[in-house]
């Protein structure tokens, strides 16, 4: 199956602790189906010092279900995402313009 979400699509998140907010998926999971944006669904991880690193309270941007994510149009506007063929070509659009992404 085709992904509808991919790596530097700019997304907005439906539901959560982050519901509202806008950022670019930086890694995609499809096999947990979960997805990666970056600023969003931060979490502290307490990390021990080493040579190579000062350690500390650092933070990182936890995986967030990809149901719980919509592309962002043209508008600006979340959009559900389809597949159609264009020249021979599998392309994406989004469902409210129709616009290819």
């Amino acid at each position: 199956m085709a992904a509808k979400l991919k790596k530097g699509d700019k997304v907005i998140v439906l539901a959560g602790k982050d519901k509202g907010k806008t950022g670019e998926i930086s890694t995609v999971m499809p096999k947990e189906g979960k997805a990666v944006v970056d600023g969003l669904n931060m979490a502290i991880r307490h990390t021990r010092q080493s040579q190579s690193s000062q350690g500390g309270r650092l933070p990182k941007a936890l995986p967030i279900d990809l149901s719980n994510l919509a592309i962002v149009d043209a508008n600006g506007k979340p959009t559900r995402v389809g597949f159609r063929m264009e020249d021979d070509k599998k392309v994406r659009y989004a469902k409210t313009t129709g616009d290819v992404i």
